[in-house]
């Protein structure tokens, strides 16, 4: 007797994990959201993209830093070039390397002095 009341316990503990394994993807159905809940994405104007969680446009998080460094070959225009040299993957550092040699030999002449003539001020 004592061995079928164990049994029958492990038999009722164990089918109601079974029922709550079953009616787990139940649950989770009837707890979605309805779908016109979520943002939509509207067309955004240039520099602009929607922002991924509300939906609304957002300006580029990364500026455009001006004119790039690398060019393309006209015989081949998926591989970018610096200084005539193939930046293909397997030289990277090479490519940052000789695109930061390139943009500091650009010389950007200073700002002009500003020279005032002021009567108050005397030698």
């Amino acid at each position: 007797m004592a061995t079928s009341k164990l049994a029958l316990r492990r038999l009722i503990f164990a089918g109601g994990f079974a029922v709550a394994v079953a009616a787990t993807p139940a649950i989770a159905i009837v707890a979605m959201p309805a779908p016109d809940t979520a943002p939509v994405a509207q067309p955004c104007n240039g520099g602009e993209e929607p922002d991924q969680f509300t939906g609304m446009c957002v300006p580029h998080t990364v500026p455009n830093a001006g004119p790039s460094p690398f060019k393309t070959e006209p015989g081949n225009p998926d591989i970018p070039t610096i200084m005539g040299i193939p930046c293909t993957g397997h030289n990277t550092g090479e490519c940052i390397g000789l695109a930061e040699e390139q943009q500091a030999m650009t010389v950007t002449p200073p700002k002009e002095p500003v020279i005032s003539h002021s009567p108050t001020v005397t030698n």
